[in-house]
């Protein structure tokens, strides 16, 4: 059985592993290794992901019998909106396909009704296979946006969003 249970500070090793575990994997086609190795040190520092939480995201794990099986990164009232953002969902390589990406949408779109949104929305990278996913669980690209991260990077995304009232 999967459940989701909301991460602490204790948890940052373990979603830093499961970053590294997974961003080859989803990345490694589309960024170069250089690329790839700035931003995991990045997003993943534990510097980083404590100011996350401090800026109001929320950090939840996956788990399957106590196993780690990937984690979101969330945040109700984006921008003062009426949004959850899903800043992150991460499942491990060798568990996708299982329908974990499926119930983890289900999950976070539980918590935004429960927080008064009034709509999903997330950024993907233009050439990340998930975008069919996402299309597949009721989002639609919204827009296009391109981020500047440092060293001469970008991050060249859609945003997409769903509709949940």
């Amino acid at each position: 059985m999967i459940t989701f249970r909301e991460a602490t500070f204790h948890d940052f090793k373990l979603i830093q592993d499961i970053a590294y575990a997974t961003w080859p994997e989803t990345y490694g086609q589309i960024l170069s290794n250089q690329q790839l190795e700035y931003m995991l040190d990045k997003f993943y520092s534990l510097e980083n992901l404590q100011a996350n939480c401090d800026s109001k995201q929320l950090f939840y794990i996956i788990e399957e019998e106590k196993t780690p099986q990937g984690f979101l990164g969330i945040e109700h009232f984006h921008n003062s909106e009426k949004v959850t953002k899903i800043h992150k969902i991460y499942i491990l390589p060798n568990n996708q396909g299982r329908g974990i990406g499926k119930l983890a949408l289900d999950f976070v779109t539980n918590l935004a009704k429960d927080n008064l949104s009034e709509k999903l929305r997330l950024n993907v990278n233009k050439y990340n296979k998930a975008i069919d996913f996402y299309k597949k669980n009721g989002f639609q690209i919204a827009d296009e946006v391109v981020i500047e991260i440092g060293n001469g990077w970008v991050m060249d995304d859609y945003v997409m969003e769903k509709s949940i009232v």
